[in-house]
């Protein structure tokens, strides 16, 4: 069967990894990933062939699962989280019409935003924006736009890759953009490696934020001017009367 499956793992606990995405992977020849995704899943499927490249070799992954398919292959190309939410599937989708004998299927999966959201209350049950503090593939200075607008307008904010051992004080620069438009007393939380061993989560003020030692595994939140602490949980209402 000439199928690339482009599957969400979820953040990487197995109880995170949806029926239908273990069905895909259990119907699939080869699995191929990101080193880090092929080994949560492969006490899952330890019989299986994979194929794997290091962080930045999205490209060449992408065309070999495409390549390997058009042999003759079914084929899982894993991501964490959800594949369309910073992950593989649209890079797939681009390169996928240079092989049109190839289908390709994106399968869902549960994204860090949600998962990160669950383990500190309800953070985000208004609206909210998703940025990524990676400046690999996109600038620096549009992060920044971006940051801007999403606080000013008073979304809720989600932050995903907020430091990695290349991009160090990135956390810190994303909070001095937000500082105009949040109070120091804005209640914040963050999760790491969630659902992965060593998970961890907390609750802070935005002006403690900037301080966090966070890293790529690290979702930041920062709550915007009605989110409140309720038990110890972070909680932005959605309006409705009490």
């Amino acid at each position: 069967m000439q199928k690339v499956y482009v599957v969400g793992i979820g953040p990487g606990g197995e109880e995170m990894l949806t029926p239908q995405a273990r069905r895909a992977l259990e119907a699939s020849d080869l699995l191929c990933g990101y080193t880090v995704y092929i080994d949560l899943v492969r006490p899952l499927f330890p019989q299986k062939p994979v194929y794997t490249t290091q962080m930045t070799g999205e490209v060449q992954r992408c065309r070999q699962a495409l390549q390997e398919a058009q042999s003759g292959k079914t084929v899982a190309l894993l991501c964490s989280g959800d594949p369309g939410v910073y992950g593989m599937a649209g890079l797939v989708l681009q390169l996928a019409p240079a092989y049109p004998e190839v289908a390709v299927e994106v399968v869902p999966g549960v994204t860090a935003a949600t998962a990160g959201a669950a383990l500190l209350g309800a953070p985000l049950t208004n609206d909210f924006a998703v940025i990524s503090l990676s400046d690999r593939l996109t600038p620096w200075q549009t992060i920044v736009q971006r940051l801007r607008a999403a606080a000013e307008a008073d979304f809720v904010l989600c932050l995903y890759n907020p430091e990695s051992r290349s991009r160090k004080g990135y956390l810190k620069r994303a909070c001095e953009v937000v500082a105009p438009f949040r109070a120091p007393q804005t209640p914040c939380g963050w999760a790491r490696r969630i659902s992965r061993e060593g998970e961890e989560s907390g609750v802070c003020t935005f002006a403690a934020l900037s301080d966090l030692a966070a890293d790529m595994f690290t979702t930041v939140y920062i709550g915007n001017s009605q989110t409140r602490i309720f038990e110890g949980k972070l909680v932005t209402p959605r309006g409705y009367t009490l």
